[in-house]
C-alpha cells in the first residue's frame, strides 16, 4: 500500500522491509563460500576468505574447491551432497589449522561456514553432564515458568554469558521475559515486556527457520561477499540459513543502545511456530565456541519439547474437565423442550464450558441471558455484526473493541468474547463473555515513542527504563481449551438440534396422518348425520301439521326439537364444511375484493337493512374465490350479528398493500370481546356469548381461520368490551405466494 503524499513514510515500515535475509555480507568471525553444487566450482566467497583460511589470493577467482581446499575436502562434501543429510557438520584441519565447517543447500549454490575450532568457554566433555542435569531438574519443575528459569540458568553457565532471558511471545508478538538469570553485571528485564516492532515479522520468521544466532561483537565490521551478487542468478545471495549472515545494523544500534556487546539467541519452536527466545547478552565482546552453540541448539530443543509436553498436559487436563462439563450440559439440554430455556436453567455449567463470567442465546433476534452480560440491545448489536462479518465461524477475541469498535460500550462485561453460530439461516448464536481486567504492564522503555523522522535514518529506541501502561479494554485470554471446549459445544449443540429436527418431522408425519384420519372420519360422520337430522325436522312438523289440536305444551315440545334438530343440522353442515375444507385443493386467480362485498353485503341486508356500511376501496388480492369468499362472509356476517343490538350498527371493511401481502379488516362497533380470551376466538366450537344471546355454532372463526391459513397468510383480531372488534386476515399480493396443493 502507498503512502500518502502528505504524510511521512513510516519508519517501522521501512524497518519491517529491511532486506536482513539479503545483507549481502557476513559477519568477521567467520569466513564463507559459496559452491556450484554440480562441479563444485566457487561461485562467491567473502572478503575475508584467504586471510581467514591462511590462504593466498584466491578470493575472486574461479576455481574448484578441490585446488582450493584439497582432494580429500573436495570427496568430504561430495559425499555429504550424495548423503540423505540436509546439513554438513564436520571438524576439518585446513591450511594445519583447526576448522569447524557447517554447510546446508540452497537454490543459488551450496554454502559452507568456516569458523576456527577453538575458545570454547567449557569443554566438549562438559555438555553431556550439563544437559543431562537438566533432564534430571526438569522432571520435577511442573510449571512452565518454574522449567524456563531452571533452563535459563544452564544456558547462563554453558554460554558463560553475563544475563540469559526466556522471552515469551503473546498472541500479538509482543514479548515478555518469564525467567532470567544473570550475574548483575547487566540490568534485570525479568516480568519486563517488549512490543512487537522490537522483532518485526521478517525477523520473527528467520529466528523460526534459524533457531540458533550469535552477534559476538555489536561494534564488528561487516565483511561483504566477493562478487556482490551470486552468479548462479546475478541476485543477492540468500543467507536465511547462514549462521554467519550479517545482522541489521538497526540491530546492532538496539543491541548498543541497550548496553549489550555480545548476544546470543536460541528459538523456542514448538509445532513449527515459534514460541519464544532465549536471549543471551554480555557487556563485552564474546565468541562462543561451535561445540558450545551446538549444545546450546540442543538444550533450546530440550525446553522446547519439555514446554510443548506442559502445556499438552495442562490442555489435556482442561479439555477433559470441560468436556465433563459440556456432557452435563447436553444431557440436560436432551430432556429440555427448548435450547434456550434448557441453557438459562443450568446457567454454572452454561458458563463453565469456556470459564466465562456471563452468556447469553440469541435465536430469532432474542437474547436470553446468564451470569454478568452487557444489555440485550447491545448483544442483539453484536450478533447482527457476527453475522455480517462471520457468519459461518466461531469468534473469538479477548480485545473486542480492536475488531469491532463499538464494543467499547460493552467493555466492561464483554471485553472477551467467544460466538459460535447455531444457525446458517439466522443470526443465532451462543455467546460468552468476559470482563474488562484492568491493568498495569511494566514495558522495557515506550513502546510508541517514535524511533525517527522522516528527515532522519531509523534508530532504534535508546532507553529501556521501565515505562508503565494502564492496559483497558482487555479480557483474560481465552486459552486453547477453552476455545476447543466452544467448539465442541457447538457440534453437540447443532447435533442436537438436527436430531430434534428429525424427532419432529416424524411427529409431522404422524399428525399429518392423524389429520387425515380425523378429516375422513368428521366428513363420514357429518355426512351420515345429515339425514337422520332432517328426518327429525321433517317428522316433527308433520306431526304438528296432523294434530292441530295438541295442547300449548306439546307444541312447545315439538317447537324445541325442531329448533334442536335444525341446529344440530347447522352444526352438521359446517362440521362437513370444515372437513371438507382440508382435502379440496386451492384454484387461485385475482380477486375483485370490492365486487366481493358487495355481493355479500346484499345477501346479508336481506335480514338487516338498518346497518351502516363504510366500504373502502378495496386493493385486489390473490386466492381462491370460493373459500376466499366464505371467510369474508363468515367476519361480515359477525359482524353484523354481534353489533344487531346498537342502536346503529356501524361496520367497516378497509385494505391495503404490505410488502408482499394485502390486508384486508372489518370493524364493528358491536359487544366486543375480552383480549384476554382472544386466544379461543379461532378454535372450533369455542365461544366468548351464550347461545340464547348470539346463534352460532362455533365453527364459523375456525373455518376462517382454515381458510387463511390455506393461502399462507395471517387471521387476528382485537376488540374491546362493548366498544366493537376488529378482524383482520391477510392474502399474498402475488399469485406464486398462494400453494396450489393439497394442505
Amino acid at each position: 500500500m502507498s503512502t500518502p503524499a502528505n504524510l511521512p513514510p513510516d519508519p517501522l515500515d521501512s524497518c519491517a522491509q529491511e532486506p536482513i535475509r539479503i545483507p549481502g555480507a557476513i559477519q568477521p568471525h567467520g569466513a564463507l563460500l559459496v559452491l556450484d553444487e554440480l562441479s563444485l566450482m566457487v561461485l562467491q566467497s567473502s572478503a575475508n576468505f584467504d586471510e581467514y583460511l591462511g590462504l593466498a589470493g584466491l578470493v575472486g577467482q574461479t576455481v574448484t574447491l578441490s585446488a582450493l581446499l584439497g582432494p580429500a575436502f573436495e570427496a568430504d562434501i561430495r559425499a555429504w551432497l550424495g548423503g540423505g543429510d540436509a546439513l554438513y557438520l564436520r571438524h576439518q584441519m585446513l591450511s594445519d589449522r583447526a576448522f569447524e565447517v557447517s554447510g546446508h543447500r540452497t537454490r543459488q549454490g551450496v554454502i559452507l561456514e568456516f569458523e576456527r575450532g577453538d575458545g570454547a568457554v567449557i569443554g566438549p566433555d562438559t555438555y553431556y553432564p550439563l544437559l543431562h542435569r537438566f533432564m534430571e531438574r526438569s522432571d520435577a519443575l511442573i510449571e512452565v515458568a518454574e522449567l524456563c528459569s531452571a533452563a535459563a540458568a544452564e544456558f547462563r553457565q554453558l554460554t558463560g554469558f553475563h544475563r540469559t532471558m526466556v522471552y515469551r511471545f503473546d498472541e500479538d508478538w509482543n514479548g515478555t521475559v518469564v525467567a532470567e538469570h544473570g550475574d548483575d553485571t547487566l540490568p534485570s528485564y525479568l516480568d519486563l515486556r517488549f512490543p512487537a516492532s522490537d522483532i518485526p515479522a521478517q525477523a520473527r520468521e528467520l529466528y523460526r527457520l534459524n533457531r540458533l544466532r550469535l552477534i559476538p561483537a555489536s561494534s564488528y565490521v561487516p565483511v561483504p561477499l566477493v562478487p556482490a551478487l551470486c552468479p548462479f542468478d546475478n541476485a543477492p545471495l540468500d543467507l536465511s540459513q547462514a549462521a554467519l549472515r550479517s545482522v541489521s545494523p538497526v540491530h546492532l544500534q538496539y543491541m548498543r543502545n541497550m548496553g549489550t556487546a555480545a548476544s546470543m539467541s536460541v528459538s523456542i519452536i514448538i509445532d513449527g511456530k515459534l514460541w519464544g527466545l532465549v536471549s543471551c547478552h554480555h557487556a563485552r565482546p564474546r565468541l562462543v565456541s561451535p561445540n558450545a552453540r551446538s549444545a546450546s541448539d540442543f538444550l533450546g530443543r530440550l525446553l522446547a519439547q519439555q514446554i510443548s509436553v506442559r502445556e499438552r498436559a495442562f490442555d489435556a487436563r482442561e479439555r477433559l474437565r470441560l468436556k465433563r462439563v459440556e456432557g452435563e450440559l447436553i444431557a440436560h439440554l436432551a430432556r429440555s423442550v427448548t435450547l434456550q430455556g434448557g441453557l438459562v436453567e443450568r446457567a454454572k455449567q452454561w458458563l463453565a464450558i469456556t470459564g466465562a463470567s456471563g452468556a447469553a442465546v440469541i435465536t430469532d433476534g432474542i437474547a436470553l441471558c446468564a451470569g454478568s452480560t452487557p444489555p440485550l440491545e447491545e448483544i442483539q448489536e453484536l450478533a447482527k455484526w457476527l453475522y455480517r462479518q462471520h457468519p459461518d465461524s466461531i469468534f473469538v477475541s479477548n480485545h473486542l473493541s480492536a475488531i469491532w469498535p463499538a464494543g467499547a460500550s460493552m467493555a466492561e462485561a464483554a471485553s472477551g468474547v467467544i460466538a459460535v453460530p447455531i444457525s446458517r439461516i439466522h443470526g443465532s448464536y451462543v455467546m460468552w463473555f468476559r470482563p474488562e481486567v484492568v491493568r498495569t504492564v511494566a514495558w522495557g522503555g515506550d513502546p510508541d515513542k517514535a524511533s525517527a523522522t522522516a528527515n532522519t535514518p531509523l534508530q532504534p529506541r535508546a532507553s529501556f527504563e521501565i515505562w508503565k501502561q494502564t492496559v483497558r479494554q482487555r479480557a483474560v485470554p481465552w486459552t486453547a481449551a477453552e476455545h476447543f471446549s466452544a467448539a465442541e459445544f457447538r457440534n453437540a449443540i447443532i447435533n442436537l438440534v438436527l436430531q430434534h429436527a428429525e424427532e419432529r418431522a416424524e411427529l409431522t408425519d404422524e399428525l399429518h396422518r392423524t389429520n387425515q384420519e380425523l378429516e375422513s372420519f368428521s366428513y363420514s360422520i357429518s355426512h351420515d348425520l345429515r339425514a337422520p337430522f332432517r328426518h327429525i325436522v321433517g317428522y316433527a312438523q308433520l306431526l304438528a301439521d296432523e294434530e292441530p289440536e295438541l295442547g300449548q305444551l306439546s307444541k312447545h315440545y315439538l317447537d324445541g326439537i325442531q329448533h334442536a334438530a335444525s341446529s344440530a343440522g347447522e352444526l352438521v353442515d359446517d362440521l362437513l364444511h370444515f372437513s371438507q375444507l382440508g382435502r379440496a385443493s386451492l384454484s387461485v386467480s385475482l380477486l375483485d375484493m370490492n365486487k366481493m362485498v358487495a355481493e355479500i353485503r346484499r345477501s346479508l341486508e336481506v335480514d338487516d337493512t338498518s346497518v351502516a356500511w363504510r366500504v373502502g376501496d378495496l386493493p385486489t388480492g390473490w386466492g381462491d374465490p370460493t373459500l376466499v369468499r366464505q371467510a369474508l362472509y363468515n367476519l361480515m356476517e359477525n359482524a353484523v350479528k354481534y353489533s344487531r343490538n346498537e342502536t346503529i350498527p356501524c361496520i367497516s371493511i378497509d385494505g391495503f398493500n404490505k410488502q408482499h401481502e394485502t390486508v384486508y379488516a372489518v370493524s364493528d362497533n358491536g359487544v366486543g370481546f375480552d383480549m384476554a380470551y382472544a386466544g379461543k376466538l379461532f378454535q372450533a366450537f369455542q365461544r366468548l356469548h351464550r347461545t340464547d344471546e348470539f346463534k352460532g355454532t362455533g365453527i364459523g372463526l375456525a373455518l376462517t381461520k382454515r381458510i387463511i391459513d390455506r393461502h399462507r397468510g395471517t387471521l387476528s383480531a382485537t376488540g374491546t368490551v362493548g366498544l366493537g372488534a376488529t378482524f383482520k386476515f391477510s392474502l399474498p399480493a402475488q399469485p406464486d405466494g398462494v400453494p396450489h396443493d393439497n394442505a
